[in-house]
């Protein structure tokens, strides 16, 4: 499971950070491979195979992510260093500071509403119980 430069470039567009300096491809890389979703085949990126194991990666799953969840994801963390902004006005001049925090947020839910369903398959699992 591993992000493209294609797809970190168009989340790097999605979030309006052209440059590295705040965001390395490896920052993206690690967005973008949180929101592994099922692929074009219906195959899941992980499959639960048992207790020993636990969930591990389907190696038949074809690299599939959602880049609006992880484009909003994104746009809320850039949201928290202007949060503590505040508006003020002095000498007859006014400074909106607040509306960089609910640009952010606008933006967030922006890529947040255009996200993939999510589903869950729920499969009963009945081990060491006796008479069911």
């Amino acid at each position: 499971m591993s992000a493209t430069a294609e797809q970190i470039a168009k989340l790097r567009r999605m979030v309006a950070e052209p440059t590295l300096t705040t965001y390395s491809d490896t920052d993206l890389a690690g967005y973008i491979e949180a929101h592994a979703v099922v692929d074009a085949n219906g195959m899941e990126p992980l499959f639960y195979a048992g207790v020993n194991q636990g969930m591990v990666a389907n190696p038949t799953w074809m690299s599939t992510y959602d880049l609006n969840s992880a484009a909003a994801d994104v746009w809320e963390e850039k949201a928290a260093a202007p949060a503590e902004d505040f508006d003020m006005e002095a000498d007859g001049a006014q400074l909106s500071r607040s509306q960089v925090y609910e640009h952010y947020m606008k933006q967030a839910r922006y890529y947040r509403s255009r996200r993939n369903p999510k589903t869950v398959s729920m499969t009963a699992y009945y081990e060491g119980l006796s008479g069911l």
